[in-house]
């Protein structure tokens, strides 16, 4: 009949019933579970048109806990600008004296996470935005290095009972990776850093890094290749070899502390890839790299 859609074969419809079945196991077994999201500031741009807020609604719809971190780089880089300021980093992290840290905590936990919040409303979810510094989430200290490198700062403590609640109560939480001090003083925190320690924390059973690029990869006889899984005796060897460096390594040292500290595996996928998040957490193979203790 003219408008109806032609009927599937046999053999198709056995493939598709095959992995709608999977995928119910999946999230059968996966009900009140806690997953932490990393959302990197590098795809942060393009998360108007990806797929990221309509997957943390659809884990929520089906019972599971998503909490998502994010950073904001690029866009504090530009705000810089704006002001005719410089951008300096020391091993990869962001001096940021006073003036730095206002423009941080503007972008951080005004425009990138409320964009996020605005996102997942958008899909039908419910989401609440907060930096670490609400409910003293990521209780920090200053960094120490041989360059001072002014309110950057490292995770100190995790109070993670407001996050806890809010995830109760139906909400999807949003968390801008900002610190406060004992005495009240803002800093700036490696988004990876902070959402690892969130994991740990929350007992989450995956940790999920969203960054842009699909993974790590090595060479593999003048090739690169996507490596699928990964222990974590085995990096040592791959950083000493350059196959994880610059970018990558800060994920990485955040994905094995979160080994360290209980969380069951940690996955690098691209935050480009449609539907990235539900292929990640529901198939076998997924797409991007997981880390395993």
């Amino acid at each position: 009949m003219p408008g109806t859609s032609p009927r599937l074969s046999v053999d198709a419809v056995t493939e598709q019933g095959g992995v709608i079945a999977r995928g119910l196991r999946y999230v059968s077994a996966w009900k009140g579970k806690t997953v932490v999201v990393k959302f990197g500031g590098s795809v942060l741009d393009s998360s108007r048109d990806g797929t990221l807020a309509q997957d943390l609604v659809l884990l929520k719809g089906a019972g599971i806990h998503p909490i998502l971190v994010h950073g904001g780089g690029p866009e504090i880089t530009r705000q810089l600008e704006r002001l005719g300021k410089t951008s300096q980093f020391v091993q990869g992290l962001r001096v940021t004296d006073e003036e730095t840290m206002e423009v941080v905590e503007m972008v951080l936990a005004g425009r990138a996470n409320k964009a996020l919040v605005s996102l997942i409303i958008r899909e039908g979810g419910q989401a609440v935005g907060l930096s670490g510094k609400d409910g003293q989430i990521l209780v920090a200290r200053k960094y120490q290095s041989a360059v001072d490198l002014g309110h950057v700062g490292e995770v100190h403590q995790v109070h993670p009972e407001l996050l806890v609640q809010l995830s109760a109560q139906g909400y999807i939480p949003v968390v801008a990776s900002l610190g406060i001090g004992e005495d009240g003083t803002s800093y700036n925190l490696n988004a990876d850093t902070a959402a690892g320690a969130l994991a740990v924390a929350l007992g989450a059973s995956k940790f999920v890094l969203l960054t842009d690029v699909e993974g790590v990869y090595r060479d593999y006889h003048g090739a690169r290749e996507l490596i699928s899984e990964l222990r974590a005796g085995d990096v040592p060897s791959l950083v000493a070899d350059g196959t994880v460096s610059r970018g990558m390594l800060p994920k990485i040292e955040a994905a094995l502390a979160a080994l360290r500290g209980g969380v069951p595996s940690a996955h690098i996928i691209s935050g480009a890839i449609p539907h990235a998040l539900l292929v990640e957490l529901f198939t076998e193979r997924g797409i991007g790299t997981m880390l395993n203790p």
